[in-house]
């Protein structure tokens, strides 16, 4: 925003309310990068939530657009506009529960800085969960566009094949019958989200999916009509990663309460890395005539070197390295997950002395590896998993 747009908006934003009005609603706004929406959206929500003791806090991923620092600008003049800048720490569904917990309204509404939800809705749904529109109220009121009123224009076909097709993996997964579980657009009760709070995954962007799935109780739900817009300006933050992370959610739902997620997810790439150490073991040893004691450590560190990559390409990606991070990283990763690795050779090794096939010998150094490599991996990360 350039100084005369700032300018321009403070002279026709209103000044903020009466500090002594008891505030009704806040709206998280999650952003990252969305400097070129924030004028668009404060004019927005002044002139939809008009006569509302309203606040928003935006809740930034440490925005290189200068985004937090325009939101300091207009909040030095206009109280109602709060932001929360987070250092070290990323992703919608995390920075709306932040959000969440930084205000004292009782009821609280979620809505994209990207300009797609249309925020002239906001007062219907703050009145659904009241029960101001004398339809009783509601622990959530969610903005859908696959309701009756409701449509997609913002979306391309295939955009809006791959929305409809998570609703109903959605749907089937969680038995739900929700239209439009993927939806970013809600608002609620406070205390009905506070009660799912401890048991949100903050995986993703999918935050409305895992405040209903978390819900200790079943939450009273409406959904209200509304058009998806066009983005107003900037990207879309949607890319493989959001299918990847959508699935984990899915998974953390489901089998969370009984084995971590990032175990399983670690498993399943471990499988791979199996296959990689009994195909590099069987073509040295079987086929190029190389003896097991030297085909067994090359099958161990070349299925080290691939469950890294996939680790920090997958499992970890919320705190992925990269370049020569990615190189020192490894070095760490290869160093702590050493024990596991002699502990592998040393098992394989025995067995096959023992008689037997090299491959079971193998499989079997393998099994005692895997606990130790996930164990390493959690301690590796550690550090950067602690709030800058």
């Amino acid at each position: 925003m350039t100084l005369h747009s700032l300018t321009t908006q403070r002279q026709t934003t209103r000044p903020s309310p009466d500090l002594g009005s008891p505030l009704a609603l806040a709206v998280i706004v999650p952003t990252l990068n969305e400097a070129g929406n924030i004028a668009a959206m404060v004019a927005g929500l002044d002139r939809a939530l008009d006569g509302l003791a309203w606040e928003a806090i935006f809740v930034d991923d440490d925005s290189t657009d200068g985004t937090a620092a325009l939101l300091r600008q207009i909040g030095a003049y206009d109280r109602r506009i709060r932001v929360i800048q987070r250092l070290g720490r990323r992703g919608l569904a995390s920075a709306v529960t932040e959000g969440v917990l930084a205000t004292a309204a009782p009821v609280i509404a979620v809505i994209d800085g990207d300009m797609q939800h249309d925020e002239a809705l906001l007062p219907k749904m703050y009145e659904a969960v009241t029960g101001d529109d004398g339809g009783g109220g509601c622990d959530l009121a969610i903005g859908s566009r696959y309701v009756d009123g409701g449509a997609a224009s913002g979306f391309t076909g295939v955009r809006e094949l791959i929305s409809r097709t998570a609703t109903r993996v959605t749907n089937a997964t969680l038995r739900t019958t929700i239209a439009d579980p993927m939806s970013g657009f809600f608002a609620a009760r406070h205390d009905a989200f506070m009660a799912s709070a401890p048991h949100l995954s903050n995986i993703g962007f999918k935050i409305l999916m895992d405040v209903v799935a978390s819900s200790p109780a079943p939450l009273a739900i409406r959904e209200i009509p509304y058009t998806f817009r066009p983005r107003h300006a900037g990207t879309s933050k949607l890319d493989p990663r959001v299918a990847h992370e959508f699935f984990v959610l899915l998974l953390e739902k489901m089998l969370g309460r009984y084995v971590p997620v990032r175990f399983l997810m670690f498993a399943g790439a471990g499988l791979f890395g199996l296959a990689i150490n009994l195909m590099v073991i069987g073509s040295l040893f079987r086929h190029a005539g190389i003896s097991f004691a030297v085909a067994l450590p090359a099958g161990v560190i070349a299925a080290m070197a691939f469950n890294y990559f996939l680790a920090n390409t997958l499992t970890y990606r919320d705190l992925r390295l990269r370049g020569a991070a990615f190189l020192r990283g490894f070095v760490g990763y290869a160093a702590v997950c050493a024990p596991g690795a002699i502990g592998n050779i040393f098992v394989s090794t025995l067995l096959f002395r023992d008689g037997s096939t090299w491959w079971v010998a193998a499989l079997a150094g393998a099994v005692i590896a895997v606990t130790w490599t996930y164990a390493a991996t959690l301690l590796l990360t550690a550090k950067r998993r602690r709030p800058v």
